[in-house]
């Protein structure tokens, strides 16, 4: 297995030596129409343009035998200009107008294109953006999973491989602002985290941003995951069906007319109908540490039934040539039903327990171009949460009926002003009202209690976005003001984000955010919600729960010449207000409540390659994430829970014709862990402890492969086969490691293992 890892290293190097050897002969310029001119030939394109528009325009010509994909994403970063699809093979070549701003903020430029693979861009003011419909592939991945794509971002992982346990920057997943065409998500993960919720065949776009957000953004001190459907109605109608080895999915868009169109998408899993190898892994990771897979010394027999499923829609009309309505529409669902047969009583008996997680939401945008250079918006949505969870204990003879619920509507007013050529101006409030409400309804002996928390907000934001007339400096400089009407307190968030060319082809940047929330995610019991999806979301009280605020600045220099990116950042983070709760502690601090906070220092470096139909990227993360909680370990720091010193990815992808390849290997060093004092621990019949994450679990190894082909069932059918294997190498990762005393007070150790050997077949077709 080390061989597999130090060969794909030496891949990796020598495809970089190899690059910087060919950059010894820099191709030469060429004014655009010469280079549109070969390409027509050469891919058989025909593009369509007013003299004009391209008459300044010169460039290195494109590498050859790219995809079309790269090849338009190329021309539109180095152009600046869009290049809009006619049909399959003609493009309409125009400048960018002021009704693309809701799409491509003009200011806001590429800084690097493809970057690791297609449809993925660094922008000029520190945002990543994924463009799903020229997206190429990753490894272990063959379909775009968002929350598992960004993952190949510096910087983001999942501290145990789950989609809704992302952490950025070493925050924990519920500092991250999920959005979903504007509207904040609560529940971001299928199969309780271990899939994207999120359909991709219709989302346009997506906007991943790790600092220096801009000023209309609240919440997420940690990061801000921002996704988009095409608000823009086709011309022609779109349909496709697909499957893997977990679900089943189909989408439409319909043109109804040339003013009103239709975007359909659903998605079901196939886990109730029949078991597949991908599903058995991810039921054996997901319930390991559970009711299901701990079931009492009375149950005889016990059977399970999962399934999940998602459906989002939305309308566009376009009502005139300036004003547009969007309407938005998504329900997410996770359904569990579990069955026990026991021995109670020397009579068997059936019960029944259940757990369902589901979210819904509605939204509305008006958007409306008053002249070319002022535009406005209005969104109103209102959204809910829902984890629900009835757990009959037979041996026992006791009922556990828990429920969090969130309800969440907002409404929005922006205004875009583009000044002039250099400056823009944005500007808007907000008006947030969130309810959350948890029970818990127990018998024998019978309790309830439920409670409920309400907080209002009023955000307003300003922000000025600058580019000089050489483009060799952009920023933007931003400003919010959120009150909460509860506390009767301002929260002032200044945000920046800073870009200058220092030498031919290197760029250094500056990135610096205040930022603040409510809502927290806490774990009151390690069995809550049978075990499974043990966090409930909660409202700051400015008491026991205070309201998150965060800091942070990062700097960073990049170099890109030729297809080659070279990119160092560090960064210096601060978050306060968080509580041991929210933090998932099982050791000695596991029942306590205490206020805190946890600072982190990191550095993000990257270098990828790419030539021909190769693109090859090392990149590596260093950080020290510390807490210092006044109450816990007497005021003194030790490392937080998700605290991932050294993190090394290096992969490459490959694209021949239709066929894409793509091969990674992903180690980390392991995350830390409190160990027992033997000694007292058998002395006294109760776990104690060592200093709280002195010691780290063994590291992380990875390997992942996945291959798709594209290819024609006919002339207006379009058909993907792919095939995945994550983990190819089938390592044990021990990703958590907790005690727990058994009935003879003896401490057991108890890890939880990451998925192991997993395949998955993909088989989509389109027309």
């Amino acid at each position: 297995m080390k061989n597999s890892y130090l060969f794909i290293f030496i891949c990796c190097f020598l495809g970089v030596f190899g690059k910087l050897q060919a950059q010894k002969i820099t191709p030469k310029k060429q004014p655009l129409q010469l280079i549109l001119q070969s390409i027509e030939q050469e891919y058989q394109l025909s593009f369509s343009y007013a003299d004009t528009t391209i008459a300044q325009k010169v460039l290195i010509p494109p590498i050859k035998n790219i995809s079309k994909a790269r090849l338009i994403a190329y021309l539109e970063a180095e152009t600046q200009l869009i290049f809009e699809a006619i049909s399959e093979n003609s493009y309409a070549v125009r400048p960018i107008a002021f009704s693309d701003i809701t799409k491509t903020q003009y200011l806001d430029e590429v800084l690097i294109n493809n970057y690791l693979t297609e449809g993925l861009s660094i922008q000029t003011n520190g945002t990543a953006h994924i463009q799903l419909k020229s997206f190429g592939i990753l490894p272990g991945l063959i379909e775009p999973d968002i929350l598992q794509t960004i993952q190949a971002l510096p910087g983001i992982t999942s501290i145990d491989e789950r989609v809704s346990n992302l952490n950025i920057r070493g925050g924990t997943n519920d500092q991250n602002l999920i959005l979903w065409n504007g509207i904040k998500m609560y529940q971001s993960g299928h199969f309780f985290g271990l899939i994207s919720a999120f359909n991709p065949s219709l989302i346009d776009r997506v906007l991943i941003s790790k600092n220096g957000s801009s000023a209309q953004f609240g919440d997420g001190v940690s990061g801000i995951i921002d996704m988009y459907n095409s608000n823009t109605i086709s011309k022609d109608l779109e349909v496709g069906i697909g499957a893997n080895m977990l679900a089943t999915d189909a989408f439409a868009v319909i043109p109804i007319s040339e003013k009103i169109g239709l975007q359909f998408a659903g998605r079901r899993s196939l886990t109730d109908v029949f078991n597949t190898p991908t599903y058995k892994q991810y039921f054996k990771r997901i319930f390991q540490d559970s009711n299901l897979s701990n079931p009492t010394e009375t149950v005889i027999t016990n059977s399970e039934e999962f399934y999940f499923y998602d459906v989002s829609a939305k309308l566009i009309y376009d009502i005139s040539e300036n004003d547009k309505l969007e309407i938005s529409f998504l329900n997410i669902d996770n359904d569990l039903d579990y069955k026990e047969t026991a021995t109670v009583n020397n009579s068997h008996t059936i019960s029944n327990s259940q757990l369902t997680q589901g979210s819904l939401a509605v939204n509305s945008r008006y958007t409306r171009n008053w002249t070319s250079k002022l535009q406005t918006s209005f969104q109103a949505y209102f959204s809910t949460y829902d984890l629900y969870a009835e757990h009959m204990d037979l041996s026992n003879n006791q009922e556990l009926i828990q429920e969090n619920n969130v309800k969440d509507g907002s409404l929005k007013a922006q205004l875009l002003f583009n000044v002039d050529e250099q400056l823009n101006y944005e500007g808007g409030y907000q008006y947030s009202e969130v309810g959350i409400s948890n029970l818990e309804d127990v018998t024998n002996p019978n309790f309830r209690r439920y409670i409920k928390e309400v907080l209002r907000t009023h955000g307003f934001y300003n922000e000025l976005s600058y580019k000089s007339k050489s483009g060799n400096t952009r920023a933007r400089f931003g400003f919010r003001a959120n009150y909460i009407e509860k506390f009767s307190d301002f929260y002032f968030e200044p945000r920046l984000s800073f870009n200058q060319i220092i030498a031919k082809n290197f760029r250094v940047e500056v990135l610096a955010e205040l930022k603040s929330q409510t809502t927290s995610q806490i774990i009151d019991l390690q069995n809550d919600f049978l075990g499974i999806e043990k966090k409930r979301w909660i409202l700051a009280n400015n008491n026991d729960i205070p309201v998150i605020k965060s800091q942070q600045i990062s700097t960073g220099i990049h170099y890109n010449k030729n297809q080659l990116v070279i990119s160092l950042e560090a960064y210096l983070k601060q978050v306060d207000g968080i509580t041991s709760r929210s933090q998932g502690f099982q050791n000695q601090f596991q029942y306590t409540n205490s206020i805190g906070e946890y600072t982190i220092t990191g550095l993000d470096f990257l270098i990828n390659t790419q030539f021909e139909n190769f693109s090859t990227w090392l990149s590596y993360s260093y950080s020290k994430n510390n807490y210092t909680f006044l109450d816990l370990f007497g005021g003194n720091k030790f490392p937080n829970n998700v605290d991932i010193k050294h993190q090394l990815n290096i992969s490459g992808t490959y694209t021949l014709n239709r066929l894409k390849l793509a091969m990674g290997m992903n180690w980390h060093s392991g995350r830390p862990n409190t160990i027992l004092n033997n000694t007292q621990t058998e002395a006294n019949g109760v776990l104690i402890y060592e200093a709280p994450n002195a010691e780290n679990l063994p590291d992380y190894w990875r390997t992942d492969v996945s291959a798709i082909y594209d290819f024609k069932l006919s002339k207006d059918t379009k058909a993907q086969v792919g095939a995945s294997i994550w983990n190819i190498f089938d390592t044990e990762n021990i990703v958590n490691s907790y005690y727990i005393m058994d009935s003879n007070n003896h401490a057991i150790q108890v890890e939880n293992v990451a998925l192991g050997l997993t395949p998955n077949l993909s088989f989509r077709v389109s027309f």
